[in-house]
C-alpha cells in the first residue's frame, strides 16, 4: 500500500517540526515548506494526499495555496492553520473548499491525529462511492432513483419522455439536487445509451482552460500546448455531453457553443479545420438564466436553444420522506465501502434529518451519511448528527463564523475571556461586546469568566 504523503506549510520552524513529528509517528510521509513559494514549487512537481498550510506566510497566505490546488489538484484536501484568521478569510476558504481549520497553538497532538484520520477515512469512502457510481452508470436505471415524492416522480416522468428524442435538455435546480443523475437517466434511456456519456463542470475549470477542454486544441496553439488535445465534444461523439453549471460560460464561449448547437461544427483552439460532431447536449445550472439574460450576461438566443425541454429539480427540503430513504441508502452504501455491518437510523435521527433545511441538498446528505458510517456503530442517534434543525450544517454567514470562532476560543481556554481575546487577536472589551451581541453568557464544560494569565 502506498504511504500517504502530506505537505506541511508553516514559517514557524518549531510548530512545523511538531506537526512533522506527530504525522511521521502515525506512519505518514511528510514534506515541509516554510513559504508559499517553496510550497507551490513542490506542488508543481508532485501531488500530495493532504496539504496542511498556515493562513499567514511570509510571502503570501494559505488561501493562495488553496486556490492553486483547487485549479490543479481539486481532489486534494486542504487544512488551514490559524490562531484566528479574519472572518473574510474564513468565508473565502470555505467557499474554495477548505476541508477544515486547525487551531494554533495545537491544544493536543490527538487533535491533529484524529483530524487527519477523519480526512483520509472520508477520502476513502468518497473514492469507493465514486467507483461504485462509475460501475453502476453502465447499467443505470431511472427506476433505481429514490423518487417517491410527487415532485420527483414528475421529474422522472419528464426524463423518460424526453429520453428517446434528440432534444436538448436544460436541468435547473439548487446545487446538490442531483442534476447529473437525471442527465444520466436521460442518456441511459435514449438511443445513445450504448455510447459514451461525458460530463464537464464549467464552473470547476479555469477560464483560460475551459475552451481547450471543451473544443480541444492544436499543438502550438498557446504556450504549453506541446501536443494536440481532443476536447470533450469530440470525446462525446455519438453520445451525450453533459454541461453542468452552464451559466458560468463567458460570452465568447457562449457564442461558440451556440454555433455547435446550430451547425454541429467547430474548430479546435488554434485550428482552422471544421470538425463535425453528433452529440446530444444536456445542460444544467443552479442559476436563473432568465435573470442572466436580462442582465446581458447570457445570450438570449443560446438560452432558448438550451431551454428546448426544461426540467426543474426540487430542493431536498421539499421532498418529504425521500430524505429518510436517501439517508438509509447512502448510509448502507458507505458501510459497505468500509466493510462494516449495516447501520440504522434511530427515530430521533430521522426527526432531525426531516427538520433540517439541507442547503447542500442531496450532496450534503450523502456526505453526512458517509461521515456517520465512519463514526457510528450499529445505529445513528440524533445527537450524532452535527446539524441543527432549520440551520445550515456549517456556518454560512460572517456572524455565524465569528460566533463559532469565539466559542472555540473560549472552549480552548476553559472559558477564560482574557486568554480567549488574546488568542482571537481582539481586545477584551471587543470580546465582551461580541459575547453580549451573540448571547453567549457561559455554560458548557466551563463557565465563561474573566481572568488573566
Amino acid at each position: 500500500m502506498t504511504m500517504q504523503q502530506i505537505l506541511v506549510v508553516d514559517d514557524d520552524p518549531g510548530f512545523r517540526r511538531l506537526l512533522e513529528a506527530i504525522l511521521r509517528g502515525e506512519g505518514y510521509e511528510v514534506t515541509t515548506a516554510s513559504s508559499k513559494q517553496v510550497a507551490l514549487h513542490l506542488l508543481e512537481k508532485r501531488q500530495y494526499h493532504l496539504v496542511i498550510t498556515d493562513l499567514r506566510l511570509p510571502d503570501g497566505d494559505g488561501i493562495e495555496i488553496l486556490r492553486f490546488l483547487r485549479e490543479h489538484a481539486p481532489e486534494t484536501p486542504v487544512v488551514l492553520i490559524s490562531a484566528f484568521g479574519t472572518v473574510a478569510t474564513a468565508v473565502e476558504a470555505m467557499k474554495l473548499g477548505a476541508f477544515d481549520f486547525l487551531s494554533k497553538p495545537l491544544q493536543n497532538p490527538d487533535e491533529l491525529r484524529l483530524l487527519v484520520r477523519k480526512i483520509f477515512d472520508t477520502v476513502t469512502v468518497r473514492h469507493e462511492s465514486a467507483l461504485f457510481r462509475e460501475q453502476e452508470s453502465a447499467r443505470f436505471d431511472c427506476g433505481a432513483i429514490i423518487a417517491n415524492h410527487p415532485k420527483m416522480q414528475k421529474v422522472i416522468e419528464l426524463a423518460r419522455k424526453v429520453a428517446p428524442t434528440n432534444a436538448t435538455v436544460l436541468i435547473t435546480g439548487e446545487s446538490g439536487t442531483g442534476k447529473e443523475i437525471i442527465a444520466r437517466c436521460i442518456h441511459a434511456h435514449s438511443p445513445r445509451a450504448g455510447r459514451v456519456f461525458v460530463a464537464v463542470n464549467c464552473a470547476a475549470l479555469a477560464p483560460t482552460l475551459i475552451e481547450s477542454e471543451l473544443f480541444g486544441h492544436e499543438k502550438g496553439a498557446f504556450t504549453g500546448a506541446v501536443s494536440q488535445h481532443i476536447g470533450r465534444f469530440e470525446r462525446a461523439q455519438g453520445g451525450t455531453l453533459f454541461l453542468d453549471e452552464i451559466g458560468e460560460l463567458d460570452g465568447a464561449l457562449q457564442a461558440k457553443l451556440l454555433r455547435v448547437l446550430q451547425e454541429r461544427t467547430f474548430e479546435r483552439v488554434g485550428g482552422t479545420r471544421e470538425i463535425s460532431v453528433d452529440v446530444r447536449i444536456i445542460a444544467a445550472t443552479n442559476r436563473d438564466l432568465k435573470e442572466l439574460v436580462s442582465a446581458r450576461k447570457f445570450r438570449e438566443d443560446l438560452y432558448y436553444r438550451l431551454n428546448m425541454f426544461p426540467i426543474e429539480l426540487p430542493p431536498l427540503r421539499e421532498r418529504g420522506n425521500d430524505i429518510i430513504e436517501l439517508a438509509r441508502f447512502f448510509l448502507a452504501r458507505a458501510a459497505r465501502s468500509l466493510n462494516k455491518k449495516p447501520l440504522r437510523l434511530s427515530p430521533e435521527a430521522e426527526r432531525v434529518l426531516l427538520a433540517y433545511d439541507w442547503p447542500g441538498n442531496v450532496r450534503e446528505l450523502e456526505n453526512l451519511m458517509e461521515r456517520m458510517a465512519i463514526l457510528c456503530e450499529e445505529k445513528v442517534e440524533g445527537e450524532d448528527l452535527p446539524i441543527v434543525p432549520d440551520m445550515p450544517a456549517r456556518p454560512t454567514s460572517i456572524k455565524e463564523i465569528e460566533r463559532q470562532a469565539i466559542l472555540d476560543a473560549l472552549a480552548a481556554n476553559q472559558g477564560n475571556r482574557t486568554r480567549a481575546a488574546r488568542q482571537l487577536g481582539i481586545s477584551l472589551r471587543t470580546l465582551q461586546y461580541r459575547l453580549k451581541e451573540y448571547g453567549i453568557t457561559g455554560g458548557g464544560p466551563a463557565e465563561v469568566r474573566e481572568g488573566g494569565g
